[in-house]
């Protein structure tokens, strides 16, 4: 009997609870990698934009990651205590706080690619699987975020 619009899906068949708890597993795979590499999971994602691109502003960082700029200055004073990044002013715009990788934050580049590889090896998916699934989920997201 299939449900009525008033009673909930069980959690497993919600993509929501799917996505939540996918999310939780891939973090307590990737933590004890990233103990050993000296950063948190949101500083693995503020080091993986700056990888994309060095010397980005904290506000375009966080619009990246789709978080508030408020959320990434404190992320961004650790990561600058830790010796992975720098921060200067913009000399053409004094209100914008420029984002910089040190050798060490740009070494840690290929460290991290233990994450990947791990993520990989326990998923039992292939590499065009999890190309696939990816995509899926970025569609998905861009779906939701359209507006």
């Amino acid at each position: 009997m299939p449900n009525t619009p008033s009673e909930p899906l069980p959690l497993d068949a919600q993509l929501c609870f799917s996505l939540y708890s996918t999310t939780i597993a891939i973090n307590r795979l990737y933590k004890p990698m990233l103990d050993s590499l000296g950063v948190t999971y949101p500083q693995y994602l503020v080091l993986g934009t700056l990888w994309e691109a060095d010397g980005q502003t904290i506000g375009a960082i966080a619009d990246r990651l789709a978080l508030e700029p408020s959320t990434i200055t404190p992320l961004m004073k650790r990561l600058e205590s830790a010796g992975f990044v720098s921060r200067q002013r913009n000399p053409q715009d004094e209100r914008q706080v420029q984002v910089f990788l040190t050798a060490k934050g740009r070494g840690l580049r290929q460290e991290a690619s233990c994450l990947t590889d791990s993520l990989l090896e326990n998923s039992k998916l292939t590499i065009p699987e999890m190309v696939a699934l990816n995509d899926q989920i970025q569609r998905l997201r861009a779906a939701l975020t359209e507006r």
